[in-house]
């Protein structure tokens, strides 16, 4: 098991240092999902929400969110970001889910550094606005399921979540 790297010999937290590190291009796709009642979901996809545009907002969002990760994780790296697109499917209700939105993040960059936070923050910050802006409607959704579903690039190289099969075909 990998030691935890933000922590320095005398257990203080600290900022890696990446200084060393080649740049190389850096890929993280990571996924969530926000549950919700059926009318909720109809509102959505009608383009009648009060506050506009759903999903059109939730994805502004999820890439300024991508963009000021470090300004809300305190050890993150500041990134130059090459690339970030959020990506949304429709789940009507069936008798296997509830209705609700699956949010897809794919942050790219050159660098030092990875952008898996930077792709978790765009998803959580994309869903936290989809559930603003219908909470007037819907107090009872539920952000599920937000996790990294692949990364790839620097020393470490690839890693697909095993785990991911939920987010699959956003």
């Amino acid at each position: 098991m990998s030691t935890l790297t933000h922590f320095d010999a005398q257990g203080q937290a600290h900022m890696v240092d990446v200084a060393a590190k080649p740049a190389s291009h850096r890929i993280g796709i990571a996924g969530g999902r926000i549950n919700m009642q059926p009318g909720t979901l109809a509102i959505i996809e009608s383009g009648n929400a009060k506050k506009g545009d759903v999903l059109g907002i939730a994805r502004v969002a999820g890439i300024m969110a991508a963009k000021k990760t470090s300004d809300l994780i305190p050890l993150c790296h500041p990134l130059a970001l090459t690339r970030v697109a959020i990506e949304f499917k429709v789940l009507h209700a069936s008798p296997s889910h509830a209705a609700g939105i699956l949010c897809q993040a794919t942050v790219e960059t050159v660098g030092p550094t990875g952008v898996e936070m930077e792709a978790l923050t765009a998803v959580s910050a994309a869903l936290l606005t989809i559930y603003d802006m219908c909470k007037a409607v819907d107090r009872g959704m539920v952000m599920t399921d937000i996790m990294l579903l692949e990364k790839h690039g620097g020393k470490s190289g690839s890693f697909v979540n095993p785990g991911a099969t939920s987010h699959e075909n956003v």
